[in-house]
Formats: C-alpha cells, sequence, structure tokens
C-alpha cells in the first residue's frame, strides 16, 4: 500500500467535519468569554488543537507502533502528546485571555487540566477507537477481496486445466517426432514442457524460491530468442545475490511478455530486450525495458493487463513494494522493487 503523507491530502469531508465541530464548539462555549473574538481564537486554539493531535496519533502513531505490537512505546508517546498538547494549549489560551496558566487557585488549576487534557483523552481515544475500527473493516473487506479473488483464479484454473498425463505424453511423442539432429527445436519444446509443468504443479497459490521463477523467467526468454534474428538484442542479467528468499508465482513474467509483445521492428537493428534483477539492502529490484516503435499504447496482454498486476502487488506486496513504468518515443521501461523476507 502506498504510503499516505502526514496530512495525507486534504479531503473535503475532512475539511467539512473539522469545520461543523468548530462551528458547534463555538456554539455551546461562545457565552463563557468575556467577547466574541476572543472566544473565536480560543475555540480555534482549542479545534486546531484537536484535530492535530488526532491525525498525529491515527496515521503515525498506531500504523507505526500499535500496528507493529510496540505498545510501551505507542501508550508512551500517547500519553506524552496529549500532556503536552494540554499545556502548550493552556499557554496559547492564556496569552489570549491574558490570564496565567498557573496562576490563581489550586482548584481553578484542576480545572484547567481538566478541560484541556482529560477532555483531550476522551476525545482523541475515541477518535483513534474509529480509526482501530475503520482499519478493521478494511482489512476484512480486503481479506473476503483476496479469499475471492484466489477463488476465482483457482476456479479459472480448473477450467482451462488440460489432463496433464494426456499433454506431457502428447509433448513427449512430438519430441521424439523431431529429428535429432535438430537439437534446437528439441530444446525449445523441451523448455516449453519445463514452463508448462512449472505451471501445473509449482504454481500452487503460495510462495516460490525465487530459484523457481528464474528458472521459468529464463526459459521463456530463451524461447523467445528463438524467434529473434541477429536484428534483435536479448539481454538477460541476474545478480549472484538474487537466491534464496521467495516471492509470489507468476509474478514478474506479465512484464517479460509485454516487453517482447510490444519490442521494435526495425530492420537497420537497434531492437532490443534488456532485463536486469538485483538485490541489495533487503530489496528485490527487477528491471526490464525494450525498445519500441512509436508513441502507441503499450499494454500488458493475455488476459492480466496492467490494473490487475498492480492489483495483485497490493494485495500481496501491500506496503512492501513500488512499481514504477516509464515510456517514452522510443522505450518503454518497468521498474520493480520487493521488499523481501530474510
Amino acid at each position: 500500500m502506498p504510503k499516505r503523507s502526514f496530512f495525507f491530502t486534504y479531503k473535503l469531508h475532512h475539511v467539512v467535519f473539522w469545520v461543523l465541530v468548530f462551528l458547534c464548539w463555538f456554539y455551546l462555549r461562545y457565552q463563557d468569554y468575556t467577547t466574541k473574538s476572543i472566544a473565536l481564537a480560543i475555540t480555534l486554539i482549542k479545534v486546531a488543537d484537536l484535530a492535530l493531535i488526532v491525525y498525529i496519533i491515527n496515521y503515525r502513531l498506531i500504523p507505526r507502533l500499535l500496528y507493529r505490537k510496540k505498545y510501551t512505546g505507542f501508550i508512551a508517546s500517547f500519553l506524552a502528546i496529549i500532556a503536552l498538547s494540554g499545556f502548550l494549549k493552556m499557554i496559547l489560551m492564556g496569552e489570549v485571555t491574558g490570564e496565567n496558566v498557573l496562576s490563581g487557585p489550586f482548584s481553578n488549576l484542576k480545572t484547567k487540566f481538566y478541560e484541556n487534557v482529560i477532555s483531550d483523552f476522551f476525545l482523541v481515544t475515541s477518535g483513534a477507537a474509529f480509526k482501530l475500527i475503520f482499519d478493521y473493516t478494511e482489512m476484512q473487506q480486503r481479506l473476503t477481496e483476496m479469499a475471492k479473488e484466489k477463488a476465482e483464479a483457482e476456479l479459472s484454473f480448473l477450467k482451462s486445466q488440460i489432463n496433464p498425463h494426456f499433454l506431457f505424453n502428447s509433448l513427449n511423442a512430438v519430441y521424439f517426432l523431431i529429428q535429432k539432429e535438430n537439437t534446437e527445436a528439441r530444446q525449445a519444446l523441451h523448455k516449453f514442457s519445463d514452463m508448462l509443468r512449472y505451471q501445473l504443479y509449482e504454481v500452487k497459490g503460495t510462495r516460490i524460491p525465487i530459484e523457481k521463477e528464474l528458472s521459468y523467467l529464463k526459459d521463456y526468454v530463451d524461447l523467445q530468442k528463438l524467434r529473434k534474428d541477429e536484428n534483435y538484442l536479448v539481454d538477460f542479467h541476474c545478480s549472484p545475490e538474487v537466491k534464496e528468499f521467495s516471492i509470489e508465482p507468476l509474478l514478474l513474467i506479465p512484464f517479460v511478455e509485454n516487453a517482447f509483445k510490444h519490442i521494435s521492428h526495425k530492420t537497420t537493428g537497434g531492437n532490443f530486450v534488456r532485463l536486469d534483477m538485483t538485490r541489495n539492502n533487503g530489496e528485490f529490484k527487477f528491471h526490464i525495458e525494450n525498445s519500441k516503435e512509436t508513441e502507441r499504447s503499450t499494454q500488458l496482454h493475455g488476459g492480466i493487463g496492467l490494473n490487475n498486476v498492480k492489483r495483485r502487488l497490493e494485495l500481496l506486496y501491500p506496503g512492501k513494494h513500488e512499481l514504477c513504468i516509464d515510456s517514452n518515443e522510443n522505450i518503454y521501461k518497468v521498474d520493480l522493487k520487493l521488499k523481501i523476507d530474510q
């Protein structure tokens, strides 16, 4: 999932909500002050302070501490923010009203503490509770969507699955019909058989070793090379560090298919597909680029689609991926970064 900014974008319904809070607060409390101008200033201080605390706790403390099970840090930070903001608010209100926050009998100080600290504690706690309820509901919806999409994918797979034994027996028969001298054709059929076996037997909806996914990609690239002549350059590079971690199966192949589908076809050369994979600081980096003819549309094909791939990444790697797609007149590029489990 993309990171939300501190102010998480100025949405209209948030602005309307806080304006209504301001108006209600002013209407209910303006008679407590000597002039309406003082009442306006005090109300503005209180509402702005409350909104700031709510957003800090809901969009900073809860995701970074509470959801990461850092309960002690969350509680300490929560109480510290409430106490500090309440104290600063009393000082600002004292500047507006001309009163010293620490002046007067102890009973007045207790009243100020209750109105500016204790009340904020309950209001902010209520706001945090709404945040937790909203996030829980959103998580349940995402889990439901994931379960539904998984069930649909499995059903689609079962509907399209050909009897594997019959299929592999047929491929084996074709393999032996090819003359032994035609090693290129035999190797191509062997690679195709391995790819098909990978899709039928290895891909079970769970993460698989990166080595198997790389082998699948390499077989696909080798098959595509057989279709190209000397006018096409295909470069497949994978650093030695890309090993010993798991990845969702068939996550990268749509980008590779797309590159070969939309590669340019210049008769004078300059047609290329470059694929590079590296691993660094707990990140797997996948880069692929291909030459293209003009500014025509470049969309993923085969019933997958760019939106589908983005959706899979959001569901499978929430907050753990970065996808950047860049297209100019001559080159189409895809850069994908995945945070991998160590």
